[in-house]
């Protein structure tokens, strides 16, 4: 007798939903924050809606909200198809989507008020803090709950980097944000001093490589093939992949202290680990790109694919970038510049959105049972718009990064600045200006998202029929 088990989709669903909207969100406050670099009145006197407040809900948003929602998403959505089996739970599995959304709301009312720690990437205070904590050890026992109820013994690749992710940053968000509280919405941190910036920044590098990186790679891992219909280019280099970069990341956070007050040695061992990293993210930017090895054609016909090899582009230009800056003789030119965020959005949107709009692309129609998207030639139109936004905004950041590294370190004969500093701000204008125009390309892109998602919706009328779990059980 046949018996027939169904995925959770339905909380799938719901994190995709969630990330494209929060995905405009964050997008359009960078875009506000951006136009009041080069119009600094558009704060309007108005406390909450300065660029210190809206800064970090930038930031919070694009991470935590669109990139959170896309990885637990996905997560949820490959640990059920790779390991035949149902989640874990779905109650916990709700919990968890209404949970982060929670999280997501508390940061976005408590950061434009002020109520801040004041550290990168890790600003809700500590019972945001808490609540974090509670929901993401129910994520992890979701998607690992899952893994242990398998029906096929080989765990795919792409579990361990969603495993890796979940893991390490449970692990960095615990330690970074002890604190002891003083009140309701405000505590101060057990560390001191360079001890507490090198935990922030041991937490805020290792939240790019295992928020950002191992989470997406487990994305890549999952979609790529799926979309190019072809086998991953080798399984063995994809394994060789993970093990060299979570073992070699956790050691790089100190190349964001160079020239501080951290201890020269940490400093170097930073750098060090820095450069050697550059060896696996390549392995598996050249595994993620050659797996359309004999489907390269696909490309001409395929925006989908287009999304996911120019991702892996920007994966690879990105992770080369990053070491180089690592360096001690170029961090001397390019820290505290416009170059770095160049080199953050070259990842956030070049690398992590793209892969995040490709996958959602290749998930959505399945979702809903249907065999593509309402239109191709929207998703083509979204490709072109965000790979000229993205260019033309990291381009400008470049180019005005590198000029103000040579205005600030220009000296007269006399030994005196050549330079004042309000000058290179007003050299710098112009650049705003034009890496505005490339967010607003970027966030159009989404809009045209939105508009092509809901048509797809909209074409699956009938209720979404149970996607079967193929299963034999004797009579």
């Amino acid at each position: 007798m046949e018996t027939v088990r169904t995925y959770n989709d339905k909380v799938v669903r719901q994190f995709t939903v969630a990330t494209i909207l929060w995905g405009i969100v964050g997008m359009a406050v960078g875009a506000f924050i951006a136009a009041q670099l080069a119009w600094p009145a558009l704060n309007f006197d108005i406390p909450w809606l300065t660029y210190s407040r809206l800064r970090p809900l930038h930031t919070n948003a694009v991470i935590f909200a669109f990139g959170g929602c896309a990885l637990m998403g996905t997560a949820f959505y490959v640990v059920q198809r790779t390991c035949q089996a149902r989640l874990f739970s779905d109650r916990l599995a709700a919990f968890v989507f209404w949970g982060w959304q929670l999280v997501i709301v508390a940061v976005a009312i408590t950061l434009p008020l002020g109520i801040t720690q004041s550290k990168e990437y890790a600003e809700p205070e500590w019972p945001i803090d808490i609540l974090i904590a509670i929901v993401w050890v129910a994520f992890g026992i979701v998607f690992f709950g899952t893994i242990v109820k398998r029906r096929v013994k080989h765990i795919y690749v792409a579990n361990w980097f969603y495993g890796a992710f979940i893991i390490t940053v449970a692990v960095l968000h615990i330690v970074n944000n002890l604190a002891l509280p003083v009140g309701l919405w405000k505590s101060y941190p057990v560390y001191s001093g360079a001890v507490d910036a090198m935990v922030q920044w041991w937490y805020g590098h290792n939240a790019v490589g295992f928020f950002l990186t191992a989470g997406f790679l487990g994305m890549m891992y999952y979609y790529v093939p799926k979309q190019a219909q072809r086998p991953v280019y080798s399984y063995r280099l994809s394994v060789v992949h993970f093990w060299a970069l979570i073992s070699v990341y956790m050691w790089a956070g100190p190349h964001h202290l160079q020239y501080t007050a951290l201890p020269d040695w940490a400093q170097s061992l930073g750098m060090v680990f820095s450069l050697i990293l550059l060896a696996p993210s390549w392995g598996g930017m050249i595994n993620g790109m050659m797996t359309l090895s004999g489907a390269w054609h696909k490309l001409r016909t395929d925006p989908i694919l287009k999304f996911m090899i120019v991702s892996l582009s920007f994966y690879g230009m990105s992770t080369f970038e990053g070491p180089m800056m690592s360096i001690k003789t170029v961090n001397s030119l390019s820290h505290y510049t416009d170059w770095t965020i160049g080199h953050v959005h070259a990842g956030a949107l070049g690398w992590v959105a793209f892969i995040s709009i490709g996958s959602l692309y290749c998930m959505i129609p399945r979702l809903l049972g249907l065999s593509g998207m309402y239109s191709t030639r929207a998703i083509d139109l979204h490709f072109w718009i965000a790979t000229i936004g993205v260019v033309v905004y990291i381009a400008s950041m470049w180019i005005a990064g590198v000029m103000q590294g040579l205005m600030w370190r220009a000296t007269n004969p006399d030994g005196t600045l050549t330079y004042t500093f309000i000058e290179s701000v007003a050299q710098t204008h112009p650049f705003y200006i034009t890496r505005l125009v490339g967010g607003l390309l970027v966030l159009s892109g989404m809009f045209i998202m939105v508009w092509n998602t809901a048509k797809t919706w909209a074409m699956a009328r009938q209720p979404v029929a149970a996607v079967p779990i193929p299963t034999v059980v004797a009579a």
